[in-house]
């Protein structure tokens, strides 16, 4: 394998082996007192937690979690915390610290993160970009190397990598090699980079800046945690308060239900088949603890709400882009002269404006309110009420003082449902825990739930739940036993407290279902609107489900879930049992052995638009007779069918005096054609001139008649349309 080395002149000590072409590793070239400063920083962090250590925690569904630091201090202190590199971000954007005895906070001072490119690239040797072997030598332009090819040194200074053509060799195609170009005592000398074993770096200065980039690249990876030191600053004694979000795996849940073999009635409930009885129900907190500290008896409290949250780079310095421009220069000018003018009069207010820019007000002084606050905050400081409403949803007025008097205000956006939990929690770090959060009995029955989507023809197995319990549930999956073994799983959703939920979580073997849809359509009246008809048509259809319980010993009370549509209108039932946005819910009894049929009536009324003379008498008749239509509809389709019958006479005429027209033109045109071949004088060419005359004086008659009728057609066009447009009869 090639290598090549880097060596100080006089120092075997800092020489370099790496391997030819493969990235560049500075694992090896830590400093060695960056254990040490490890460890140093660690055991402050460890001083810090103890001196400061965690006491609230509030998680929430959104991946965040809010913590709570909390202790005393005494005069000018400083606390060092530590984090993980990639948390860093959310402590710059969330962090508030609180100093109840009246102290001040300092700054809040961490260390910078340059970008580790800039950072490399800052170096006399960039390895930024993983460079290999031909990348570094073309870096290296200038500098004197000592190289080894086949056995023998050769040094020199390195002119630069270029890509050379290779004589081709017998039978083979011509190719390309990477030359390293050497400065020697006797002249330039090529070397293959391929023929080269090692190589050694003989420029002190340049072999230390290579060593200074391998030690940085090994220290950005190996330094996962920062350090943030918070100052305080007062007199005494005082209790310090420091608050902080950062990403945290969203905590989950999980339940236990238990359907009794025999169910006693629920609270007030009534006895029967179908009535509700008691369930147990049992939630747990899935909580994991992936930080680097131990939770110790930690008030903790689980959120369901989900605040909006985001990440932003605000721990990584930011460069913006800026052009470079031209050094600006200015051409020669000639000398001119100007005319005198007047100068305006000054503002005398601003002349007496005292310091500052003219009309800037003076600096206002601290307000009132804020001082007041101040006060009252060190007051409440002896109440030690956890600091409740430091952080969790909503900015308290003591943050708002402390956060230079600022006047930002805070509101609730949308409800959240907090978990509360009643004993301290202690998770050691990368642990993770369940954490019992719900523990009732509940109203609950069993029942079968079928809806004709799921494509089975059994209905599921399920219960029927109301959450009367104090808490609300959240979604998770939920384990169920019914009697003493196992029936299946399940998954519920959002539960809030006192609604009613069903699950499924298994499938009813026992009961078969069979389904029948049948549709009608009828129309059930006609009406003349605007000059049209309106037909109203009503479609029904009838959804039958029939339910087969072969369970001798135990009856059904099942769950049909029908689609929805807000189009058609529920007649039987006369309302459902319960409905969701998709469906109606309706519920069907099966005793034992038994089998129950379940009809569903929909029905929808729609209209149907066409024209007054699109539909022949004898259908209007039948309508008539059937009651779908009133007598004076009738009249007035008789009467737009008088007019129609008008129009169309008088259409049929210009049609019969048009085919007149045509059928003399035709004659003339052959009438025309025989005299060019008689020619004048003859008895025959007489009597052809003649009958011309009687046609033209006939052609005369004709458009006279044409023109009056046209006329008469328009006049009874417009009727018609008249009557038809204005015609409105129920």
């Amino acid at each position: 394998m090639s290598s090549f080395r880097s060596r100080r002149h006089g120092n075997p000590a800092a020489t370099l082996i790496l391997c030819a072409g493969l990235a560049l590793s500075g694992a090896a070239f830590a400093p060695v007192g960056a254990a040490h400063a490890q460890q140093s920083r660690e055991a402050a962090a460890a001083k810090a937690a103890d001196q400061l250590p965690i006491r609230k925690i509030v998680l929430y569904r959104s991946g965040v979690g809010y913590f709570e630091r909390s202790g005393v201090v005494d005069g000018n202190s400083e606390i060092q915390l530590r984090f993980n590199a990639e948390q860093i971000n959310d402590i710059l954007k969330s962090m508030v610290l609180l100093d109840l005895g009246g102290g001040r906070i300092d700054t809040v001072s961490y260390a910078s993160k340059e970008p580790l490119a800039r950072r490399l690239a800052s170096f006399g040797v960039n390895i930024a970009n993983n460079p290999g072997v031909p990348e570094l030598l073309g870096q290296l332009r200038g500098a004197p190397v000592n190289v080894l090819v086949a056995g023998a040194q050769v040094q020199g200074t390195v002119l630069g990598v270029e890509d050379r053509p290779m004589p081709a060799a017998p039978n083979q195609p011509a190719s390309r090699a990477l030359v390293l170009n050497l400065v020697t005592r006797n002249g330039l000398k090529s070397i293959a980079i391929s023929d080269i074993s090692s190589f050694e770096i003989l420029d002190q200065e340049l072999a230390a800046e290579l060593n200074k980039a391998l030690a940085t690249l090994a220290e950005y990876r190996a330094d996962r945690t920062k350090t943030v030191d918070l100052r305080f600053a007062g007199q005494g004694s005082r209790r310090v308060v420091v608050g902080y979000v950062h990403e945290m795996p969203v905590w989950k849940t999980s339940y236990r239900l238990v359907i009794p073999e025999d169910q006693p009635k629920a609270r007030g409930g009534e006895g029967g088949a179908g009535s509700r009885g008691e369930v147990l129900i049992q939630g747990w907190a899935i909580v994991e603890n992936t930080t680097d500290q131990d939770w110790d008896g930690v008030t903790m409290a689980l959120v369901s709400g989900r605040p909006v949250s985001f990440q932003m780079d605000l721990y990584e310095p930011l460069y913006t882009f800026r052009p470079m421009l031209p050094v600006p220069t200015v051409p020669g000018v000639m000398p001119r002269s100007y005319a005198g003018g007047i100068e305006p009069a000054r503002d005398k207010g601003a002349a007496q404006t005292g310091g500052g820019a003219p009309g800037r007000p003076p600096a206002a002084a601290a307000p009132e309110p804020a001082r007041r606050m101040r006060g009252a905050v060190a007051e409440s400081a002896a109440m030690d009420a956890d600091m409740q409403g430091l952080y969790a949803g909503v900015a308290s007025a003591e943050m708002l003082d402390y956060a230079a008097a600022g006047r930002a205000q805070a509101a609730e956006v949308g409800e959240v449902f907090q978990y509360q939990l009643d004993l301290p929690v202690s998770i050691e770090r990368q642990r993770s825990a369940m954490i019992p959060i719900l523990t009732a009995t509940i109203p609950g029955r069993r029942v079968s739930i079928f809806n004709i989507a799921d494509g089975s023809e059994h209905p599921m197995r399920g219960v029927e739940i109301v959450n009367d319990s104090n808490l609300q549930l959240l979604p998770g999956p939920i384990s169920v036993s019914d009697g003493a073994s196992y029936a299946g799983d399940a998954q519920i959703g959002h539960v809030g407290q006192g609604d009613k939920r069903l699950l499924a979580y298994s499938v009813d073997l026992d009961v078969r279902v069979q389904t029948q849809n049948e549709q009608q359509q009828n129309i059930t009246k006609l009406r003349i609107v605007n000059g049209m008809f309106e037909q109203t048509v009503q479609s029904r259809q009838t959804f039958t489900y029939t339910f087969r319980n072969g369970d001798e010993k135990r009856g059904r009370t099942i769950y049909i879930e029908h689609p929805r549509d807000d189009n058609w209108k529920l007649v039987t039932p006369a309302k459902p049992d319960d409905q969701t946005q998709t469906h109606w819910r309706f519920v069907a009894e099966a005793g034992a052995g038994k089998t129950v049929s379940f009809p569903v009536v929909l029905e929808r009324v729609y209209f149907q638009s066409f024209g007054v003379m699109d539909v022949d008498m004898p259908t209007l008749i039948g309508h008539r007779q059937n009651g779908r239509i009133s007598e004076a509809a009738l009249a007035a389709v008789r009467r737009a069918a008088d007019l129609q019958a008008a129009v169309n006479e008088t259409e049929r005429r210009l049609r019969g005096l048009t085919d007149q027209v045509a059928e003399i033109t035709a004659e003339q045109s052959r009438i025309r054609e025989n005299l060019a071949r008689l020619g004048q004088g003859s008895a025959l060419a007489e009597r052809y001139i003649a009958k011309l005359n009687d046609q033209e004086t006939q052609l005369e008659q004709i458009g006279a008649q044409r023109a009056a009728a046209q006329q008469q057609l328009e006049q009874q066009r417009r009727e018609l349309n008249a009557y038809i447009r204005g015609l409105n009869v129920e």
